[in-house]
């Protein structure tokens, strides 16, 4: 599997077709779709902030399902669909699904906007996961309670109580690349987010067997950064750090950031 980008028909250690299912619908869904455009304009807009909205959920839910991919082949395992009786095939589905909808509720306000797209969220799910075989009424509800579940728990102001949660709380900081920052930087916004996502230039996971040293007994997830400045230290050590304080994944994933411009050498590597 590539690990840039994941690939519906490649092979993966998960059951996906049920994934697979629900990822094609999603992403030609009308409400869905739109939702993810208006939801930036509170965001970007109107306040100036970075970008949350069709891209980012785009890049959010890819990189929620390679991390997600990565921990399966560390058999690292998940508790949000086996506590409600689910089957495995279920833990990809909330994943995507939480990823697609967590800031749904921007459309509200920026502020709060995690509480916000509970409600919004749930009116989506009653909508959509009746249209699969695979969910009758008790599927639905469970499956909906552990989405909106990771969609809260987003929010670094509540606590993850599963894996599949704490996947999506640490995706979504992933997003934080230079790309994310374009919009208000080009408006002339120089908030420390605009400007510490500028300094990133890549983001990518890995298997943690691909670390320097490697001696057998790695986190099963290796997510290397690349800085251009020591701004970008702001998103690694504050952002991202905080997003993975309590994701009941601390343990399995390692954090390195490295400044790959030498004439600027104030911090050079970071390592969570």
């Amino acid at each position: 599997m590539s690990v840039r980008q994941y690939d519906p028909d490649a092979e993966h250690v998960f059951p996906d077709e049920r994934v697979n299912d629900v990822l094609e619908v999603i992403e030609t869904d009308p409400e869905i779709q739109t939702y993810l455009r208006a939801q930036n304009v509170n965001a970007v807009t109107r306040k100036g902030y970075n970008d949350h909205g069709a891209k980012h959920i785009e890049i959010v839910r890819n990189r929620a399902l390679r991390l997600y991919e990565l921990l399966k082949r560390g058999n690292v395992a998940f508790n949000g669909a086996s506590d409600q009786g689910l089957p495995a095939a279920d833990e990809p589905v909330i994943i995507a699904l939480a990823a697609t909808l967590h800031d749904i509720g921007h459309v509200v306000h920026r502020d709060e906007h995690a509480y916000y797209s509970i409600p919004l969220a749930a009116d989506l799910l009653d909508r959509l996961l009746p249209q699969f075989d695979y969910y009758g009424t008790e599927e639905t509800v469970r499956v909906k309670a552990e989405v909106l579940h990771a969609i809260l728990c987003h929010h670094t102001e509540e606590t993850p109580l599963t894996r599949e949660a704490g996947v999506i709380r640490v995706a979504d900081a992933l997003d934080m690349e230079r790309g994310r920052s374009r919009i208000p930087y080009e408006k002339g916004g120089r908030g420390i987010n605009t400007l510490s996502s500028r300094a990133i230039s890549n983001v990518e996971l890995k298997p943690g067997s691909e670390a320097d040293g490697h001696d057998g007994d790695a986190m099963p997830v290796l997510v290397e950064i690349k800085m251009v400045n020591a701004a970008g230290v702001y998103q690694v050590d504050n952002l991202l750090k905080s997003k993975l304080h309590d994701s009941l994944i601390e343990d399995k994933v390692r954090i390195v950031a490295i400044n790959t411009k030498s004439d600027d050498q104030l911090v050079e590597r970071i390592e969570l």
